[in-house]
């Protein structure tokens, strides 16, 4: 590639970096699965930037291809599992969690739960908005038109509320 794809590259992958993790960080079921997904999807962004046409931004166009990757490697992982498997831990490194009290902490890890509960369109809704993205974005990366994004937006949240809320009354 030229050196001016690889100067593009650079500067969208330190631009886009901590908010492409955490997008591989909720569909990876353990720290290794998400330096997989990432480093997928990395592969896939470079393999793909010289067919980039700019119809949508560049931070755009990359959250689409890593939420792709992030798709088809848990579709894959779910073929070759017989059922489902709770998750050991979860990982939440590279999240601004650095001045947040313990319980701010335990909530995040509490959302970060119940978001990978959610179906694969609503995770992907609620991911993506979660990274402060809007709606156009969310629409152009999804697939859903702007308003199906915000009903989506306003159920989604509700059905977090209620998870967290349930979770929280049990512990």
């Amino acid at each position: 590639m030229n050196q001016q794809l690889e100067s593009t590259f650079l500067e969208a992958l330190k631009e886009n970096q901590s908010k492409l993790l955490r997008v591989c960080s909720v569909y990876a079921k353990n720290r290794d699965d998400k330096k997989d997904l990432f480093q997928e999807s990395l592969f896939n962004i470079w393999k793909s930037l010289p067919d980039f046409e700019g119809k949508s931004s560049l931070s755009t166009w990359m959250f689409r291809i890593t939420l792709n990757v992030c798709l088809q490697m848990q579709s894959q992982l779910a073929k070759k599992q017989s059922g489902f498997k709770p998750m050991d831990s979860i990982e939440i490194d590279n999240i601004r969690v650095e001045e947040k009290s313990d319980e701010q902490s335990i909530q995040l890890v509490q959302l970060r739960n119940c978001i990978r509960k959610l179906n694969e369109a609503d995770k992907a809704v609620i991911t993506l908005h979660l990274e402060e993205l809007p709606y156009r974005e969310i629409s152009s990366i999804t697939g859903l038109t702007e308003n199906n994004i915000a009903v989506k937006v306003k159920r989604i949240k509700k059905k977090l509320w209620n998870c967290i809320t349930q979770g929280h009354d049990r512990g």
